[in-house]
């Protein structure tokens, strides 16, 4: 039990520490290289592309944050990513009425949504790679 809390906990940490290293560097980059396409913070969250690439990134981050999970859980792997991703779900509900001016409703159901396929995947690339690498040997 402990270990599944820890592999859910860890897999969460995971992603966070992904998605906002990501996005505090990522955000100034492109606020320097376009600077008249996006003058400011406020342009970052109305520009399409952006928003595009702020999918991408928060999708791998959950990827990753699911293969963690597995990594850790060893026992049903793919069960615990997919309970990381229901909890990751459940946060970006929350954080939606907290934290009412950082993204558009539609950004944060559609984040909320892509937690669970995002996180299910990590589990599955954790489970493949152990099989490649147990018929390896």
């Amino acid at each position: 039990m402990l270990r599944s809390v820890l592999a859910v906990l860890l897999g969460i940490i995971t992603l966070t520490v992904i998605s906002f290293a990501v996005e505090a560097g990522m955000d100034p980059l492109l606020l320097r290289l376009f600077p008249h396409t996006l003058p400011n913070e406020a342009a970052l969250g109305q520009n399409l592309l952006v928003r595009a690439l702020m999918f991408v990134y928060g999708a791998a981050s959950i990827v990753a944050g699911g293969y963690v999970t597995a990594w850790v859980a060893r026992r049903a792997p793919v069960g615990h990513a997919l309970v990381m991703g229901l909890l990751q779900s459940a946060l970006t509900i929350v954080a939606m009425f907290a934290v009412t001016t950082h993204a558009s409703t539609q950004v944060w159901l559609i984040s909320a949504v892509m937690a669970v396929p995002a996180a299910w995947l990590g589990g599955l690339i954790y489970v493949r790679r152990e099989r490649l690498r147990n018929t390896a040997r």
